[in-house]
Order: structure tokens, then sequence, then C-alpha cells
């Protein structure tokens, strides 16, 4: 797995892990004090945040990326592009599985961006999760 150059998109990469920081300062975590945010640009150009929030009930539990990008889909944005998140500041904070898939269902391609010592890194969505579960697949075969 190695970091990729960010795409010709309407907004380069710092602007949107920037973006994510501020989701972060919004996280509602007093049971981890893990505090997670994320920024979601769509193809209209617009960035939706978000932020963990926490629950007692820890399943119920939501993460900082899919409230982002649930936040661009409902906004009625255009096709998600890229995400940015931010853990602990500086050190990287790659989503975690359920989120991959989640975002996989919208763009396979997307561009993940993280935290690395203050400056942006970019994966692609399909080198964190390369074998993600597709339902369209397993409906077609006998």
């Amino acid at each position: 797995m190695s970091p990729r150059t960010w795409p010709s998109f309407p907004v380069d990469a710092e602007t949107l892990l920037e973006a994510s920081r501020q989701g972060r300062s919004r996280a509602y975590a007093p049971y981890s004090g893990f505090k997670v945010g994320a920024a979601v640009l769509a193809s209209d150009g617009s960035i939706h945040t978000g932020c963990n929030v926490e629950n007692a009930s820890f399943g119920l539990t939501v993460c900082a990326e899919r409230i982002a990008l649930f936040s661009a889909l409902s906004a009625g944005a255009g096709k998600p592009l890229a995400v940015a998140v931010a853990g602990k500041e500086g050190i990287p904070c790659f989503p975690c599985g359920a989120c991959l898939q989640v975002l996989a269902e919208f763009n396979g391609k997307m561009a993940i961006v993280l935290d690395n010592g203050g400056r942006p890194v970019v994966y692609g969505l399909e080198e964190l999760l390369p074998l993600r579960f597709d339902l369209g697949r397993h409906r077609h075969e006998s």
C-alpha cells in the first residue's frame, strides 16, 4: 500500500483535511476520548463534515466518515469523490472496515486523505478495501 497523488479535484487535499479537523472539534466521544472528524468532497465541489458520535450502548456509535457521507448524500451533493479523516493530530486515522464498505457503496475508487505528521497523505479506497462485499456480484452467481 503506497500513497498516491491527489487527483484534479476542485478542492486540494489540505483543504479537505482541514475541514476534517474542524469536524473533529465537534466529536462526541465521552467514553473513549477518541475524537474523529471527517470531510467528504462531493462532485459538485461541496464539502460535508462529520464527527464520531458515541453512545453508552457502544454498538450504536457512528463513525465520522459515515456521518459526513450521509450528510453529503442527504444534501444531494452528487457523487462522493474523496473523504479526509482526522483523528489524533498528525497520526493517520484509517477508516474502519464498516466505513470503508459504506464508502465503497457510493464510489469504490474514492480518494482517502489522512493526516500524516500534519500533512495530507492520499490512498485509494480500493487499496484499503481490495475485496469489498458486492451484493450485485452475488446475485448473478448460480
